[in-house]
């Protein structure tokens, strides 16, 4: 994917790996899900990956580590996930291009369709964390493959 970015693009590539999770990520991962704030298959997921960063797929995407998913929370509290719900959901990462990815207690994973977390319009992308992944999965095949990265 990064063979010639630097020649195509004029500068280096960025970072794009998946982090496997450390001691911290894994005890950020317990206090969400003590406080309930994250679905059980996003704590499962903390508990062996620290974060993705895929800088130069797309506009990047990115699902932060769980402590800077915990520490949003605190300093911005959480999401609503849509006009009549109840649930509140947490932002777990981005697209690289301004916009948010909220899981709610449920599970269902949204997109935020502008930059502003304060009034935020959101679009479901995915029923769970495992369906989500897959289609990070198929953006980032469809980048490497055509150059697109797809709707994520």
């Amino acid at each position: 994917m990064t063979d010639d970015f630097e020649r195509r693009h004029g500068f280096p590539p960025g970072v794009n790996e998946v982090r496997r999770a450390d001691s911290a990520d894994r005890a950020a991962a317990r206090t969400l899900a003590r406080d309930s704030l994250v679905p059980a298959d996003l704590v499962t997921f903390y508990d062996s990956i620290g974060e993705v960063a895929w800088a130069d797929v797309g506009n990047g995407c990115f699902l932060d580590p769980a402590a800077d998913v915990l520490l949003r929370f605190k300093h911005y509290g959480t999401v609503d996930v849509g006009a009549g719900q109840k649930d509140r959901g947490l932002v777990i990462g981005s697209n690289g291009g301004g916009l948010s990815y909220v899981a709610s207690p449920g599970g269902m994973i949204h997109r935020t369709r502008t930059a502003s977390l304060d009034e935020p319009e959101l679009d479901r992308v995915a029923d769970d964390l495992r369906q989500f992944l897959e289609l990070l999965e198929g953006s980032l095949t469809r980048f490497v493959t055509n150059g697109d990265p797809g709707c994520l």
